[in-house]
């Protein structure tokens, strides 16, 4: 997918006010990224939610256009304020930007969205990712946190998508292997869940169900 500056589209302030604010001394990004949030003795974790909310709720579609059309810091923190807000109109956008997958890191943030979405439609976004990149044992990609997506949706949905990719000796146990990731303890399907679980109970705690 093509991609562009914000400044070409008239946007270019959007950069600096919703990826690179700092919050906390550090960049946006790299506090979502980092997932520093999400730990109890974090001493900006109340005015760093805040203001993540506040913006998830008065960013515009437009903006969040001029952030998805840009690079991978623009596109996580985009991707997450889309989850966090439950901007449900992007779904399709983000399912085309997680396939693709050109950036690095942004990835575990449209899945963030999708479990945060919490539809059928969004497991099965999930479903498609997982057949095409779990046989390419050579990309280590956003396989983990699909798949950590895709076990919340299921356990919330009644629905069983993963079983067919964590039954043993299945497309995860080959993927782990042939990425020399086998023995990585967060890479269990219950640790992997638990990761999704943190994230999205997360927002949830801080948003309108």
């Amino acid at each position: 997918m093509p991609f562009q500056h914000p400044e070409g589209i008239g946007y270019g302030y959007v950069v600096e006010r919703y990826a690179a604010r700092k919050d906390s001394g550090h960049a946006r990004y790299l506090v979502l990224k980092s997932g520093r949030f999400l730990r109890p003795e974090w001493p900006h974790a109340e005015r760093f939610t805040r203001h993540l909310i506040d913006d998830s709720a008065t960013i515009t579609d437009a903006e969040l256009e001029a952030l998805l059309g840009y690079e991978w810091r623009s596109r996580l923190t985009a991707a997450w304020l889309i989850g966090v807000g439950r901007r449900a109109t992007f779904r399709e956008r983000i399912g085309d930007l997680l396939l693709a997958s050109e950036f690095c890191f942004s990835g575990s943030a449209y899945c963030f969205a999708l479990a945060r979405f919490g539809t059928h439609t969004d497991a099965e976004i999930l479903t498609a990712y997982l057949d095409h990149y779990l046989p390419r044992t050579d990309l280590h990609y956003d396989q983990p946190a699909a798949l950590g997506a895709l076990l919340r949706l299921d356990a919330r949905l009644g629905t069983h998508h993963a079983d067919r990719f964590t039954e043993p000796d299945g497309l995860w146990d080959e993927w782990t292997r042939g990425t020399g990731r086998l023995d990585h303890p967060d890479n269990t399907p219950a640790g992997l869940r638990r990761r999704t679980d943190l994230h999205c109970d997360f927002a949830h705690g801080w948003t309108r169900p």
